[in-house]
């Protein structure tokens, strides 16, 4: 396997040019997708290459159900630095392993808590809240099998807004409103902000990306919900009117209508790309610009990792079968 096997733990630094520029310069559908496609295949090549180490690496501890030739020499020649390495992986393994599965346990009860708190009201798509808090954000549609997930509304998900915040928008910010977090449903947004999540508790690198993707989905659904509208500029009226008064929603894993952090965070980004042209809905840029280049690089380190993967599974399996006695 050579140094191959230790690539795609390092390759996801080529997609971090990409994460910034496709905020500004690609379609926010465009980039929401593609930022997604590339934070999954490069966490799943370094997740391998974790797996690929832990195979020679507990095949040395004492007591492993494994079989004995896959300690030999011969095995370990294959990785370099077969002690260390092996070991180490076996600690990075495990915190990914365990990281993984609280995110997407937290997702799951955060679902489930959310859809409970549904229980009683009228059914449809829009669910109003009697709160004093103002918020709003789309709830997915339940996973589980049974009536309410296989029917109509509850399959495809709920737009969940309190009292207050229909309280500080006019008629025509409702409908941006409304048609915002419909965006989210439609477009499955949950998915792609729950695979980036994954991806970069699998690979601290993948950070930026998930933050990327958690601005374009918002972007992606401010343009459809302008399309709805007509105007631009509601849209961004109705961001701001949220972002001044908000809180923090109920349902911290969700996507808020107007979650800003502190300075020059999404919801000023957001205002500001209303209030200017629709973006173009090119698919892929031009390769000598700034982004094109970064999307080519990009691509060129995902195939990279892609291929460091296999060749280094491919190698450990043909050394294994080679150590393994008849």
């Amino acid at each position: 396997m050579g140094m191959f096997v230790f690539l795609p733990l390092v390759l996801p630094l080529t997609a971090l040019p990409i994460a910034r520029l496709a905020e500004v310069h690609l379609h926010p559908r465009v980039a929401t997708r593609l930022l997604s496609a590339l934070a999954g295949v490069l966490a799943l090549c370094s997740t391998l290459c974790l797996g690929l180490l832990v195979v020679v690496g507990t095949a040395q501890l004492p007591g492993n159900p494994l079989p004995d030739g896959w300690s030999d020499p011969e095995v370990r020649e294959a990785v370099p630095y077969d002690e260390i390495a092996g070991k180490a992986a076996i600690v990075a393994l495990a915190g990914v392993a365990v990281s993984c599965a609280a995110a997407a346990g937290r997702h799951r009860r955060v679902r489930r808590r959310a859809h409970r708190a549904l229980a009683g009201l009228p059914d449809g798509e829009l669910a109003v809240l009697t709160d004093d808090a103002p918020y709003a954000y789309a709830l997915p549609g339940p996973r589980a099998a049974g009536p309410a997930a296989g029917s109509g509304v509850a399959a495809r998900g709920r737009i969940v807004v309190s009292t207050a915040m229909l309280a500080c928008l006019d008629a025509q910010e409702r409908t941006a409103l409304i048609a915002h977090e419909h965006a989210h449903l439609s477009g499955q947004h949950h998915r792609f902000l729950l695979a980036v999540r994954l991806a970069a508790r699998a690979n601290p690198l993948l950070r930026p990306l998930r933050s990327a993707v958690a601005y374009t989905t918002e972007r992606w659904a401010d343009e459809e919900a302008a399309k709805v509208t007509g105007e631009r500029t509601v849209v961004a009226r109705a961001i701001g009117k949220a972002a001044l008064i908000s809180r923090a929603t109920p349902t911290p894993t969700l996507a808020g209508f107007a979650a800003s952090g502190p300075g020059p965070g999404p919801v000023p980004r957001r205002v500001a790309a209303l209030l200017g042209p629709e973006p173009s809905a090119v698919r892929w840029p031009p390769m000598f610009t700034a982004v094109g280049l970064a999307v080519w690089a990009a691509a060129a380190g995902t195939l990279g990792s892609a291929l460091s993967s296999a060749n280094a599974t491919v190698t450990l399996f043909l050394v294994l079968k080679a150590a393994t006695p008849l």
